[in-house]
């Protein structure tokens, strides 16, 4: 065995050990809360399942997913519920603001669910002194977000609070969607076997936001990908039934979402390094801010896992749609060693990949 792959081996046992330990357990040692908390990744984990989902936990929450399942008492109706909160700064971006991905986002979280997403809430928190053209603005661009998605906005609220209490507008959407039948797409459900599909290029949102938030000087057309997933992924679940697992890589990333799926399942996943699609510009952008761009943000990309048999199938369906014209299979599910990813990269070594730590890009959606 060569020194490289004695190094990886190592490297794997000890952080399996690490894994083995803290599954199912959360370390919120942090007395005051911190940006890192609302990255998506590991600080995000730990003050959700050490505190927030330990107090409110019940059998429907404790799933974890990006929506709760909701059976109907006395029918074989299901509906799925998510909610979601935006923060992002600036509010106008690149290819979208705040509004905008407040409406593709809720719609992404019930269509990864497998459910037809039908009504949306909003709620509006607004600073004293927002200009009334900006909200106008926004508020036209979520109804034509939510035509093209084929949902209404049925409900919302809205408050201003004084000057300086807030940073000009933030939204608060909720969603409802229903089942068309007994599909079940859950990050419990990889299997080792599996491909792992992704839906296009990644990074794009989180750089655009980037680069429009701190005026980088970096000559660039890059723009936010956001965009309502429902009938890319219908595109999909139409071509095939063995879809297991569909997930958004919205916060903390490509990594971070298979991280999760890899702890839910039990699972190990491998990626292969030259199949994730990255544009030269984003990556670029990436080399030049220190950034790992399977850590970065999306508003427009899932995650599939999808039986091996399948597999093709699965990525000819998503090419042919135009939203995912660049969908590609970039790894595979592992039996062991559980609840781990790793990188397989360019040169032909292995590295782990881990949950995003920290916080490099605050605010992001």
């Amino acid at each position: 065995m060569t020194e490289k792959f004695q190094t990886l081996d190592k490297a794997l046992e000890n952080l399996e050990k690490g894994r083995r330990a803290r599954k199912g357990k959360f370390y919120l040692k942090d007395k005051t809360i911190t940006l890192s908390h609302g990255s998506g990744g590991t600080a995000s984990h730990n003050l959700i399942g050490g505190m927030i989902g330990k107090i409110f936990s019940n059998p429907i929450l404790d799933k974890m997913d990006d929506s709760a399942i909701l059976p109907i008492n006395g029918s074989d109706t299901r509906l799925a519920f998510t909610t979601d909160s935006y923060v992002v700064s600036p509010i106008f971006f690149p290819g979208g603001n705040i509004g905008e991905i407040a409406v593709n986002g809720t719609v992404n979280d019930l269509a990864v669910s497998g459910a037809d997403p039908l009504w949306i809430s909003v709620g509006l928190i607004l600073e004293e002194g927002f200009p009334i053209a900006e909200l106008k603005k926004i508020i036209e661009s979520m109804q034509a977000a939510a035509e093209k998605a084929g949902v209404h906005i049925v409900t919302g609220d809205t408050k201003v609070v004084h000057r300086g209490s807030a940073d000009k507008i933030f939204i608060n959407t909720a969603g409802i969607g229903i089942f068309q039948d007994q599909i079940s797409l859950s990050s419990l459900n990889a299997e080792p076997g599996d491909k792992v599909l992704l839906s296009g290029p990644i990074g794009d949102h989180g750089i655009a936001v980037m680069l429009a938030r701190e005026a980088l000087d970096i000559e660039t057309d890059i723009q936010s990908d956001t965009a309502p997933l429902n009938g890319l992924i219908h595109a999909l679940l139409d071509a095939t039934k063995a879809v297991h697992c569909l997930k958004d890589a919205t916060r903390g990333g490509v990594a971070t979402v298979l991280n999760e799926i890899a702890l839910n399942s039990n699972v190990a996943i491998a990626i292969e390094e030259d199949s994730v699609p990255i544009r030269p510009e984003v990556n670029g952008a990436c080399e030049i801010l220190g950034l790992d761009p399977l850590t970065i943000a999306n508003e427009g990309r899932f995650i599939a896992i999808v039986a091996s048999e399948d597999a093709e199938t699965a990525v000819r369906a998503l090419q042919n749609h135009p939203q995912g014209s660049e969908a590609c299979i970039i790894g595979e599910v592992l039996e062991e060693p559980e609840g781990m990813v790793f990188l397989r990269t360019a040169l032909g070594g292995h590295r782990v990949l881990d949950m995003l730590v920290g916080d490099p890009l605050p605010r992001i959606c």
